[in-house]
């Protein structure tokens, strides 16, 4: 994605998507949510669905609720960055949004798997910033599904088998960690990001203040 001569002057930094991704049960939903309440410079992408709404849910703000209509059309209009189908409904990033977080430095965070992350990777890969959670062990990960409380025996079995799916495409993302404490956990991913702020090709007015400092000629 191309960004304009005047965007780079006025900026201090472009935009990062972060894709932030781990098998059901492996601590992305709380992770996401942590920094999230941590970071006031970071939004959540709100991706457009062909699920039902679920009691709490608001429309634009956990997701952009379409029918299978209207998804196929922002298909064919090429309007999402990436979609997916999971457990049978479809997901799928609106494009304008994100664009419009990066013309303005903004950060997006996705909680996406490793399709939507791939996805990404043409039109956005200088700007995306992925990151792999690994749960402690295969035993632990079926604990953490089973304390849920929220789904069937059945469930949890079929959740275990595409937790392998997922996590053998691990060596695909930027960043792995392994997710045995949240907090420490969380202070690693915000590690990551302040790190990746301070890349110097995302530091946009580098150029004319290093000029201001020494003097053009050099």
């Amino acid at each position: 994605m191309d960004l304009s001569p005047s965007d780079a002057t006025t900026r201090r930094r472009r935009g990062l998507l972060i894709v932030l991704s781990s098998p059901s049960g492996a601590g992305k939903t709380t992770i996401s949510r942590m920094l999230l309440d941590a970071d006031d410079e970071i939004a959540m992408s709100v991706s457009a669905t062909t699920r039902p709404m679920r009691p709490g849910e608001h429309e634009g703000k956990d997701y952009h609720f379409v029918d299978d209509e209207v998804f196929d059309q922002m298909i064919r209009d090429g309007e999402f960055v990436e979609w997916a189908n999971v457990f049978g409904y479809r997901y799928g990033t609106p494009k304008s949004p994100v664009k419009d977080a990066l013309r303005e430095g903004r950060d997006i965070l996705f909680d996406i798997d490793w399709q939507g992350a791939r996805q990404l990777e043409p039109d956005f890969g200088e700007h995306l910033v992925t990151i792999f959670l690994l749960p402690p062990s295969m035993s632990e990960l079926e604990h953490r599904l089973r304390a849920r409380g929220t789904d069937s025996g059945e469930v949890i079995a079929d959740r275990m088998r595409r937790a392998a799916d997922e996590i053998s495409h691990w060596a695909e993302y930027e960043y792995v960690l392994i997710n045995d404490e949240m907090d420490e956990c969380l202070d690693k991913v915000r590690a990551i990001i302040a790190s990746e702020r301070s890349k110097r090709v995302r530091q946009t007015n580098l150029v004319p203040f290093v000029r201001g400092l020494i003097g053009p000629e050099h």
